[in-house]
């Protein structure tokens, strides 16, 4: 990401793995619980939800660039919702069968945190609406 908060050219980038102690020293227990053990913050409280200000948002546990502001919608679901990630290759999608239900589950391609999941009712021109806690994230104001 260049200081204007737009993409730059691909870098490789090594992936970051730790024990779950040193997750834990790292994050506090909320974040822990959601990043790291894929847990869910409740609806309208997060803080990011509402946030109208441009820049970037990035992995809480890694930093890794991975929505803009530029493509945060209001989803009216009450976690903050995107409709396309800061580049594709910085998240990673999985199958979640969790909770009796069949997802999309949307991980920080880095270090893979828990970051929410996606859902294929958005707006154009992606259609893809990917929803997220704000517990796995950071916001970078430019």
């Amino acid at each position: 990401m260049d200081p204007k908060g737009q993409p730059t050219e691909a870098q490789t980038v090594s992936k970051v793995v730790k024990t779950d102690a040193q997750w834990q020293a790292q994050l506090n227990p909320e974040q822990y619980r959601i990043a790291r053990n894929k847990g869910t913050e409740r609806a309208f409280c997060g803080l990011f939800n509402d946030n109208k200000k441009q820049g970037v948002y990035t992995c809480l546990c890694c930093d890794l660039p991975l929505f803009s502001s530029l493509a945060k919608f209001d989803s009216g679901t009450g976690w903050p919702s995107f409709f396309q990630p800061f580049a594709a290759e910085n998240v990673h999608n999985e199958v979640d069968l969790s909770h009796g239900m069949r997802r999309v589950e949307i991980l920080c391609a880095r270090c893979d945190a828990h970051l929410g999941h996606m859902f294929e009712d958005g707006p154009r021109p992606t259609g893809l609406r990917y929803c997220l806690n704000s517990e796995s994230l950071t916001f970078q104001q430019i």
